[in-house]
């Protein structure tokens, strides 16, 4: 077994004899994707915990990496992390069924619940629920971009520029533009490990936010819709760094104010619904392809989404030991995620002015918001469900 870098691929120390099946991984990724809750930081520390602690199948070291390269390049962390380590023992085969095995069950979730939503969604129970929720999903989000910007910003004065500049764009705007995230990347690599051909002339640097969005040039085309639906959503899952909930304002300037797929309200309800699922939050494109194009949509949506999470994760795999630790693909990576943590926390005012209609969902906004920073460890499920029910009780009260 020794001889096996022989594939082109060198081995971590102690993975030549897996102590376990494909099939046993399979079955633990269909079992985590379907009641793993929390946020992909809860899913990776389940991961750690079941996978390296207890039962020893994948290395601290193998781990640490896949957590590495899912932090660094674009995709959700959760999903990027399971597919890595299904590639560890298992090569291109473990990493595509691990994929799927994790983000099946929440999407046919999502399906079942966008089916539900088109069915009733006129009826006074689901408009109930959806009003305590996406109350409840605003104070979840804001919350959430606290403690991406506390761990993610610091103190660093470029990061905060660039986080806050990004925060107000997303405001004004009411969506974001993803060369923005490249350009945020390309300033901070010039700034902190200049290229030698850079001469500390700042202008070179400036001109990289000149870059143009050509990707806005597809969103023009007369392609049939599902085509269309592909073509966005790849982009979609291309941009989202670190924190599934990224990806809110891109899907959001796209969906809501470029395409008019979904209106402000269905488009809440959207991150509700990958709130209240187990797995991945960015399997809310399942759901939001589902209201654009029924089932065909929303397997398009995400397959979409998910297919530049896999490639990213799959083809650096061999090269991550070798090059991931230069410093300027460690600044690049700083000054993306500063720039998504800006958008998402411009989202929540964006997401807000549309949830947040009357004095009970400013009272549960705030009171998720306070429940979530005195108890640390309450499940968002739980929180979710509780406004549901309070969803439930109070709308027909208020709009009798």
């Amino acid at each position: 077994m020794s001889n096996l870098p022989q594939t082109g691929i060198s081995q971590a120390p102690g993975a030549e004899r897996p102590g376990y099946t494909l099939w046993q991984l399979v079955l633990y990724f269909l079992r985590l994707g379907t009641f793993g809750f929390g946020g992909p930081v809860a899913l990776a520390g389940y991961m750690h915990r079941d996978l390296v602690e207890r039962r020893s199948w994948i290395t601290d070291a193998d781990y640490k990496e896949g957590l590495a390269l899912a932090q660094l390049a674009p995709g959700p962390l959760a999903a990027q992390l399971a597919i890595y380590l299904g590639y560890v023992h298992y090569r291109i085969l473990g990493a595509t069924l691990i994929g799927i095995a994790f983000v099946l069950p929440s999407f046919l979730m999502v399906v079942a619940l966008g089916w539900a939503y088109v069915a009733f969604g006129g009826l006074t129970w689901m408009q109930s629920v959806f009003y305590g929720v996406g109350a409840a999903v605003i104070g979840i989000i804001a919350i959430s971009a606290y403690k991406l910007t506390t761990r993610s910003v610091g103190k660093d004065k470029l990061l905060w520029a660039i986080y806050l500049i990004l925060a107000a764009v997303t405001v004004i705007t009411e969506s974001e533009v993803a060369w923005l995230f490249l350009a945020a990347g390309v300033v901070t690599w010039f700034w902190r490990a200049p290229p030698k051909w850079l001469r500390q002339s700042g202008a070179n640097a400036l001109a990289a936010t000149q870059v143009p969005a050509a990707s806005g040039l597809l969103g023009t085309l007369d392609w049939p819709l599902l085509t269309q639906i592909g073509v966005f959503f790849a982009k979609a899952g291309a941009f989202v760094f670190g924190s599934g909930l990224a990806i809110v304002p891109f899907l959001y300037g796209g969906v809501v104010t470029d395409y008019h797929w979904l209106n402000d309200k269905q488009f809440v309800d959207a991150v509700a619904v990958a709130m209240i699922t187990p797995g991945p939050v960015v399997i809310t494109v399942g759901f939001i392809g589902y209201l654009v194009a029924g089932f065909p949509g929303a397997c398009v949506a995400a397959a979409a989404t998910f297919l530049p999470c896999y490639l990213f994760t799959v083809l650096p795999a061999p090269y991550f030991k070798k090059y991931g630790k230069l410093p300027a693909i460690l600044a690049f990576v700083d000054g993306v995620t500063a720039a998504a943590v800006g958008a998402i926390t411009g989202a929540v005012i964006v997401l807000a002015r549309r949830s947040i209609v009357d004095v009970p969902t400013v009272l549960l906004a705030l009171g998720t918001v306070a429940l979530l920073l005195r108890f640390k460890k309450l499940p968002e499920p739980v929180i979710v469900a509780g406004a549901a029910l309070i969803g439930l009780a109070a709308y027909p009260l208020l709009h009798h």
